[in-house]
């Protein structure tokens, strides 16, 4: 009989405030351990804590933008237990009322669009960070991260394979990045994902499920839902049980560990918050958030598809962060005639040379006019194709302009037919041989005489216009 996987996901976000959630301590990454903190985030006795309006804010706007309905009413409360990285021993979070409720991403499959369910989305704050380290059993902790604002999005388990977590991850992730409502950075903890991964046989009621905890890359999310799977599925058909529990991924050994038996609800004894009131928001507040919302990831490529005529692979492309989506907008303003070949030279051109630097559109050194110059370049035939891209690597290199290296290099195409003409009888000249087999029918050496011709002019020949005058002069 076959297995079906479920899965469930819970995504940290951490909103991008200036601030905590509940004291005004700065949440800028890379400080000192433990020099950004204060009585209330490090849970002194006696300290009150003032919730902070643009968390709420932005949770408002991640719930907007996913469909959802914004609770006018939501509460806080006491999420009890005991780590080393948890200075109150309790988490200030939102269970039985939460500020979002309900709400969907799509995601794309191989079978086309598939509707992910979102269960809610509760704002609470982050705990601190546990560093261990690399020698001897010690363990330091660092608060600064404690009371950074989060929003806890909860999906429906509507996933059936690793693929499709990692593509809601990614559509989630694209998603609150484009609201610029967190800056969504995985190496720095602020996209965090656990994994509630359990298997069946399809008809049957879930199964005892584990839960993956802190995945913080698309790749590791990926190898360790696998691993999950094929860990439970073994331990079914050898006759055991499936226990639930808290499991860490290794990425080092590709496997995962147990961390702890997973608690159930009533295991955190969460009780509301006595020191905050309840959190009520009116409805012209929520349209005001609405009327403010930007442009989302979906609408932006159809309107690209639209109104630049790109393809669907191009316009998912230059939409994958709203920075390359605004670099691309800024160079079709440049070279409005030409969207397409922008698209092109955008897309597979630059984005592939700094992939190659493990740098994104953000860390470029060419700006959308400076690569507008370049394909105005190629428009008007003073360089082909073949040569803007050695111009391209020299403007990674150098941070100068397509004018001034094709200048300094002497790379203006040669568009003069008379000059080209008189290269081409040279070649012809220097390959009689040949001349009299493509006379003769070998049309295929059409390729070589225009190689010779390039080579001859160290490809500045305009190929268009060789092309053309071989064919021309070539049947004598």
């Amino acid at each position: 009989m076959s297995w079906e996987v479920v899965i469930g996901l819970e995504v940290h976000v951490q909103a991008n405030t200036k601030t905590k959630a509940f004291c005004g301590c700065s949440t800028a990454f890379g400080a000192e351990p433990n020099t950004q903190t204060c009585p209330v985030c490090l849970g002194m006795p006696g300290q009150l804590p003032v919730l902070n309006r643009e968390a709420v804010d932005k949770s408002v706007l991640t719930g907007l933008a996913i469909n959802a309905e914004i609770n006018l009413e939501s509460k806080f409360d006491r999420k009890n237990y005991f780590y080393p990285d948890l200075p109150k021993g309790y988490q200030i979070s939102q269970f039985p009322l939460p500020l979002v409720e309900g709400g969907h991403l799509m995601i794309p499959t191989a079978e086309g669009e598939k509707r992910i369910g979102v269960t809610r989305i509760h704002m609470e704050e982050d705990a601190g960070k546990s560093m261990h380290a690399d020698t001897g059993n010690v363990s330091h902790i660092d608060l600064n991260r404690s009371g950074v604002p989060l929003m806890e999005i909860v999906s429906e388990p509507d996933m059936r394979s690793a693929d499709e977590a990692v593509a809601y991850l990614k559509q989630l992730h694209q998603l609150v990045r484009f609201l610029d409502v967190s800056g969504a950075d995985m190496e720095k903890g602020q996209f965090r994902c656990d994994a509630n991964v359990s298997v069946r046989h399809p008809g049957e009621p879930l199964g005892t499920r584990a839960e993956l905890k802190n995945l913080n890359s698309f790749r590791f999310i990926k190898q360790a839902i696998e691993f999950e799977v094929i860990r439970q599925i073994e331990i079914i058909e050898d006759g055991g049980k499936v226990v639930q529990e808290t499991r860490l991924w290794d990425s080092a050994r590709g496997e995962s560990r147990s961390m702890r038996s997973k608690e159930e609800t009533h295991d955190y004894r969460d009780f509301p918050e006595p020191d905050l009131p309840p959190l009520r928001l009116s409805k012209q507040e929520v349209d005001s958030i609405r009327a403010g919302m930007p442009e989302l990831p979906g609408q932006m490529r159809v309107r690209f598809e639209e109104e630049f005529g790109l393809s669907a692979y191009d316009a998912d492309v230059l939409t994958t962060s709203r920075e390359l989506a605004a670099y691309y907008e800024d160079l079709v303003a440049a070279v409005p005639e030409d969207p397409k070949r922008a698209a092109n030279w955008l897309a597979n051109e630059l984005l592939g040379r700094l992939k190659e630097r493990s740098e994104d559109i953000t860390a470029s050194p060419i700006g959308p006019k400076q690569l507008a110059g370049l394909i105005k370049r190629i428009a008007d035939n003073t360089i082909s194709g073949k040569i803007a891209k050695d111009v391209l690597d020299a403007m990674l290199e150098s941070g100068q302009g397509a004018d001034a290296i094709i200048e300094k290099r002497g790379l203006k195409q040669i568009t003069d037919s008379s000059a080209i003409d008189a290269i081409i009888q040279q070649v012809m000249s220097d390959n009689s041989d040949q001349v009299e087999q493509y006379r003769a029918g070998k049309d295929r050496l059409m390729g070589f005489f225009v190689g010779q011709v390039m080579q001859a002019t160290r490809g500045k020949a305009n190929p268009g216009l060789v092309n053309q005058r071989l064919k021309v002069l070539l049947k004598g």
